[in-house]
């Protein structure tokens, strides 16, 4: 295919992001169920192309979707927004959406911090080409206090396979003529959307006190 003057077709510019069938919603008001699920599932869609070593990851993720997933379709008319759903199910003495939703919005806050380090550093013109760091800070700081002995272990083993920053812009970036700016300028893009319904979702859970702080 020859480009004229160098340039790059629009078409070869898409990423990874630019392509998933669902975005992260809005927090200006509340959740729709289906919506913060399809893009959940989305954000599976981005691990897996980490490497099939993540692979507990996106099982884990995958299960906690499925279960909410269940539990909204019980009952779809009432269960439209997420809030409604996990507090229903908490008046009926249940939790299993709860819990999912829990663990779901803990691995979507590892997720968003990693790419907002790997921004940041790319913002800050040092480019690191080692992520390692990134990722073992990222799971510190949101998966680590909730994990017992053998759930750390297993992430340190994992995080061995930590592909490198040229690997994983290559991955998400659909297209070997795809520029680096054009993969973080669309995770900035999108992490800052999926961080608003991490931080959404942690306040929620807060103030109707459902979280649970035990270790597994």
């Amino acid at each position: 295919m020859s480009v004229a003057n160098g340039a790059i077709p629009q078409e070869e510019t898409k990423t990874i992001f630019s392509i998933l069938p669902a975005q992260f919603p809005s927090v200006d008001g509340k959740i729709k169920t289906k919506e913060f699920l399809d893009a959940a599932s989305g954000a599976v869609t981005l691990v897996d192309r980490f490497g099939k070593v993540f692979s507990p990851v996106t099982y884990d993720m995958n299960g906690n979707i499925r279960k909410l997933s269940q539990k909204y379709e019980e009952d779809t008319e009432n269960n439209e927004y997420l809030e409604d759903m996990i507090l229903k199910e908490q008046q009926g003495g249940q939790g299993l959406a709860t819990d999912a939703l829990m663990w779901l919005r803990r691995a979507l806050h590892f997720l968003s911090s990693f790419f907002q380090r790997i921004v940041d550093d790319t913002n800050s013109e040092r480019c690191s080409p080692d992520l390692t760091g990134f990722l073992k800070t990222a799971y510190s700081e949101t998966l680590e206090e909730y994990h017992g002995w053998l759930g750390t272990q297993l992430f340190n083993v994992l995080s061995r396979f930590t592909p490198n920053r040229r690997h994983l812009i290559y991955t998400l970036a659909l297209d070997r003529h795809n520029r680096d700016s054009n993969v973080i300028n669309d995770m900035q893009n999108y992490n800052q959307k999926m961080i608003a319904c991490v931080r959404y979702l942690t306040h929620f859970y807060k103030t109707n006190n459902l979280e649970s702080y035990a270790a597994v």
